[in-house]
Order: structure tokens, then sequence, then C-alpha cells
């Protein structure tokens, strides 16, 4: 018998949306705060910014202004108009520590 890894089944916003909340598929359920997100961004501009050395180190405030599920993975939108991250299922469990 395989084993199947637990993934998101469910999403949304925290109400001050600052935290997102993930259910998983085995029923668990957990957050990852919008700062981490932010953070942990691994698209082309953020990877560009960091290569550079222009990348905040922190987002104090930073609020998940929407979400997108793209199946394989989230696209999350900021408070400060970022838009560009997608976050596969597996790397958003990973940052809630799961």
């Amino acid at each position: 018998m395989a084993l199947v890894a637990p993934t998101v089944a469910d999403c949304e916003a925290s109400a001050d949306l600052a935290t997102l909340l993930v259910r998983t598929t085995e029923g668990d359920a957990v957050s990852v705060p919008a700062e981490r997100l932010r953070l942990s961004c691994k698209c082309a501009h953020c990877t560009r910014a960091r290569f550079d050395d222009r990348f905040p180190g922190a987002f104090p405030g930073i609020a998940i202004t929407g979400i997108g599920d793209l199946g394989y993975g989230l696209n999350i939108s900021f408070s400060d108009g970022h838009n560009r991250g997608i976050y596969p299922k597996p790397y958003l469990l990973s940052l809630a520590g799961r």
C-alpha cells in the first residue's frame, strides 16, 4: 500500500487577513502568518531582489488580499501590491511546519 502525503484540502485568510488558515487532507488545521508567506515568496521578482540585496527583511502589517487556487498551489496577493508568488501546496505545508 502506497503512503499518500497530506496536502492542502482548503484554505482561507483569517478575519484580520494576517494569517493563511489551511486545512489538510488529514483533517488538520494549520496556519501560516502573512509575513512569513511574503518573506518566503520564490517568484522571479523576489528572487532577483534577494540576489541584488534589495529584498526587505520584514513586512510588518502585511495582509493577504487575495487567494487563487491553481490546483497544485496557491497564488497569493498581498497588501503591498505583490501578486506574483505561487506557493505549491507542499511548500505551504512546510511553511506551516508540517
